[in-house]
């Protein structure tokens, strides 16, 4: 592993599986009576976070803890930063406290890197979101999510999603969610198709390593996964479509939809849903759709990212070997 996470575009195949297979020794451990591991007993962790934020900020938080890690919670509002304090300053302060890690959610894009690389504070960085770039964390939890559904969780140790067939449908243009997850399952082997309206693609769409449709009825028969984005209408600044009622009708997903993918295959969104307008109550309520896995799947992916960052690369719950006969 490297000393940050900032872009999932980072990782390597193996870095990438190792999270997950330490990933699933973590989900072990949420499983016991006391959910708690000495790991990085002794290390302080901050969580600094300039946007708002519910499960993100609430599963590193947990994660931490479950690490026994010293946590201090920075909120951007009430702070500061909201008297004109800049990055450069609060990060000196941080590392006047003496942290280990950084975990940073921030609305510039860029900025987890420019804290990382700047020789401002000296110490391991987590990207929690930065703009519409990346969200690293959030992609390895959904490939963990992917691979214990179509895999299995003890038959997918050491492998990648190679062959699996991925289609990621709506707001790609404000998507850091959907950046992230076309670099990693990439890098996992999975097959990626992008559906969006064409106002709704970013510009240089051509060199992302997946493919592009406008139909999505024509790509559900053949994916192993379908994961829904939330319109972010708050990083919006213009229409992009015409109505909500004609973006349902062409992108959303319902029971009708649903009916048309194959029997394994399950309904992902990384949350918070807008029921009615990209999903149906119908298919968010479904045994096939994997939020609520998803939300415990984030603590598991974010222990073993900040296991692997802080801990070292040894496996960090080991089990007694059984004796050959």
């Amino acid at each position: 592993m490297q000393r940050h996470l900032i872009s999932a575009a980072d990782l390597t195949r193996d870095d990438a599986v190792l999270i997950l297979d330490t990933a699933e020794e973590m989900a072990r451990v949420a499983d016991r009576p006391i959910k708690k591991l000495p790991t990085l007993r002794g290390r302080t962790i901050v969580n600094l976070f300039f946007e708002d934020s519910t499960r993100t900020r609430i599963s590193f938080e947990a994660a931490e803890k479950r690490l026994s890690a010293d946590v201090i919670n920075f909120s951007a509002k009430g702070s500061s930063v909201s008297k004109g304090e800049s990055l450069k300053d609060t990060a000196q302060t941080l590392e006047a406290m003496g942290v280990d890690a950084v975990v940073i959610r921030h609305g510039a894009s860029g900025a987890p890197y420019r804290l990382a690389n700047s020789g401002w504070i000296d110490a391991a960085v987590v990207n929690a979101g930065d703009g519409t770039h990346q969200h690293p964390t959030q992609a390895l939890l959904d490939a963990f999510t992917m691979r214990r559904r179509l895999i299995g969780p003890d038959a997918g140790l050491g492998q990648d999603l190679e062959g699996k067939r991925i289609t990621i449908v709506g707001d790609v243009l404000h998507s850091r969610v959907a950046r992230s997850n076309v670099d990693l399952l990439h890098t996992l082997g999975a097959e990626v198709t992008l559906v969006a309206p064409p106002t709704l693609l970013p510009v240089g769409i051509e060199t992302w390593p997946c493919e592009v449709s406008y139909d999505l009825d024509s790509t559900l028969p053949k994916s192993d996964a379908v994961m829904m984005l939330r319109v972010q209408r708050e990083r919006m600044n213009a229409a992009f479509f015409p109505t909500e009622r004609e973006y349902s009708r062409r992108y959303g997903l319902d029971g009708d939809r649903m009916a048309r993918m194959p029997e394994h295959a399950i309904v992902m969104h990384p949350g918070p849903m807008v029921r009615g307008m990209e999903i149906t109550a119908e298919v968010a309520d479904s045994d096939r759709c994997t939020v609520v896995e998803q939300v415990a799947n984030g603590v598991s992916i974010r222990m073993a990212v900040l296991y692997l960052l802080l801990g070292g690369n040894e496996p960090a719950v080991t089990h007694p070997r059984t004796e050959e006969k």
